[in-house]
């Protein structure tokens, strides 16, 4: 996902390394100190009375922690070519780091785990995750699928969440400050979507979430997400995790999402949720029911059994 401040692509290279320092709420003499050149020099960059080299735009860039994308952009806006590759996550040959991420996904059966990008599209799933997610309404899991959508809109998962208002508070809150940060206008074009969405009679009542009394907060250390299938409570833990010392721009914008049984009857329901070892992963493992052949080829939902012979 492009990570877009507004009219970067017109913009020169002290006009983004302003935006980004005052994004960042650093004065002008604390970056250049960070750096290890004059405020002057950084000054004379940003008013476009100095051209800088590219290791000082890279340690601007380090300081300012911006995303990989977009020091590329910075460089190629002071006239260099971009510093930091970029793997291919699309196309019908998968490469290395689409074959990685398979057999990372398939090692955590039978848990649901997924891999998504920075605009919170799924680049990879496991079974068990599809398995969870089969029921939702075709149209949210026509490919790229993602995940915000899948959780919040009413006709994907949020139905079927007891404390679906302390989780759109969350994921909300969690989406808002991701987009003040990198300032992305496809994430603010995601944000005024699922903000739009309807919200739970209960968070309309101004009650926040389900409350102690039935559980949700049974884990100080942690909000479950609780989904009720069948009649049966699922209830997970979930954390999020990202690659480290990664030089590779696709690979730096994504984050793995693993949910955690929090009780024995998730652990049993898991199990049973998947009765087919193989195959696109829809209910029980089955194909996803209304989606076209094409769209159940690029559902990002496979078994460990076919992830690891395709390796």
């Amino acid at each position: 996902m492009t990570s877009q401040l507004v009219h970067r692509e017109s913009s020169s290279v002290g006009s983004l390394l302003r935006e980004w320092r005052n994004r960042r709420g650093v004065s002008q003499l604390e970056l250049a100190s960070r750096a290890g050149c004059s405020a002057r020099h950084l000054s004379f960059v940003e008013t476009g009375r100095a051209r800088p080299s590219m290791d000082v735009l890279l340690r601007f860039a380090a300081d300012l922690d911006l995303p990989l994308r977009d020091r590329n952009v910075l460089l190629v806006a002071a006239g260099f070519a971009p510093y930091f590759p970029e793997s291919s996550m699309d196309g019908p040959a998968p490469g290395v780091v689409r074959r990685r991420l398979r057999r990372l996904v398939a090692a955590h059966e039978p848990h649901p785990v997924l891999v998504f990008d920075s605009g919170y599209r799924i680049v990879e799933a496991n079974g068990t995750f599809g398995a969870l997610v089969g029921g939702v309404s075709p149209e949210l899991l026509r490919p790229p699928v993602n995940f915000l959508r899948l959780l919040l809109h009413p006709r994907g998962l949020a139905p079927l969440m007891p404390d679906q208002g302390a989780w759109r508070e969350h994921l909300i809150g969690r989406l808002r400050r991701h987009m003040t940060r990198t300032g992305s206008a496809p994430l603010k074009a995601l944000f005024e979507e699922v903000s739009g969405y309807p919200v739970p009679p209960a968070e309309r009542h101004g009650d926040r979430g389900s409350g102690a009394a039935d559980g949700v907060f049974d884990f100080p250390y942690e909000l479950p997400l609780r989904l009720v299938r069948d009649g049966r409570t699922l209830s997970f833990i979930s954390t999020v995790m990202t690659f480290n010392a990664f030089a590779d721009v696709a690979v730096s914008e994504l984050a793995v999402a693993t949910l955690l049984p929090a009780d024995a009857a998730t652990s049993a329901g898991l199990r049973s949720l998947r009765t087919r070892p193989r195959g696109r992963s829809g209910a029980g493992g089955r194909p996803i029911s209304g989606l076209s052949a094409a769209d159940q080829d690029r559902w990002p939902g496979w078994s460990q059994e076919e992830a690891l012979r395709r390796g």
